[in-house]
């Protein structure tokens, strides 16, 4: 039986929840939502105009709902008072087959059929950029051959730690974390799990980096 969210929010202090989904060019879009009302939210769903995400629709669309799961639930290490829960998108009482994550459950549940569990893990490479994004945070981060380089990994040490403390702290298991192969892109590593959980992990893994890199006056970015 699904978890009450209303209940998760009294027994760990939550008073705030983002209902997130992913559209088709990765952009998280949320709604956040007092813990007051979320009872309804887990109920009806959190209702978006799906035309205005990159999700393949018109305005003549009728509104999407969220639908929060609550087995992804994730309070923001940094802000305990808030949680991050993934969420499935709804219109007309169906699920959106162009979205990521009904996608996915799809594809977790045929393999089911055949007897199959689904497993995977996730190498996340990203660069840390000056607050303008215009540059690479680190201007000593220079060398032709960057990958692994020692003193740009140390250089970058409070905001990579701080990252890898936290999923610590949520128990993902990290083991590793270098410097990658252009200069400012980093690798952080951590344990593999159900296809659905790594894949709300890495969701939430991409939002994470992005504030934390913002707290500590940079940008950070996936692309390439």
């Amino acid at each position: 039986m699904a978890q009450d969210l209303a209940d998760v929010a009294k027994e760990r202090g939550i008073r705030y929840f983002m209902i997130s989904f992913t559209d088709l060019f990765g952009g998280q879009r949320a709604k956040l939502v007092p813990a007051q009302a979320i009872a309804d939210m887990q109920k009806d769903g959190a209702g978006f105009a799906g035309f205005a995400t990159w999700l393949d629709m018109t305005p003549a669309h009728p509104d999407l709902f969220a639908m929060p799961d609550p087995a992804s639930v994730i309070q923001l290490p940094w802000k305990p008072d808030v949680a991050w829960v993934a969420a499935d998108a709804v219109m007309d009482g169906k699920p959106v087959e162009q979205a990521p994550r009904v996608v996915l459950k799809k594809v977790v549940a045929a393999a089911a059929e055949h007897g199959l569990r689904m497993k995977s893990g996730v190498e996340p490479e990203f660069f840390l950029t000056t607050k303008d994004g215009q540059a690479i945070s680190d201007e000593y981060d220079n060398a032709s051959k960057p990958c692994y380089d020692q003193q740009a990994l140390m250089r970058r040490f409070d905001v990579i730690a701080e990252i890898c403390d936290h999923m610590l702290a949520l128990g993902w298991g990290p083991y590793q974390n270098d410097h990658e192969d252009a200069n400012g892109q980093f690798e952080m590593n951590w344990d593999f799990d159900d296809a659905l959980a790594t894949a709300d992990k890495h969701s939430f893994f991409k939002f994470m980096i992005r504030a934390l890199a913002e707290r500590h006056g940079m940008r950070a970015t996936f692309m390439p």
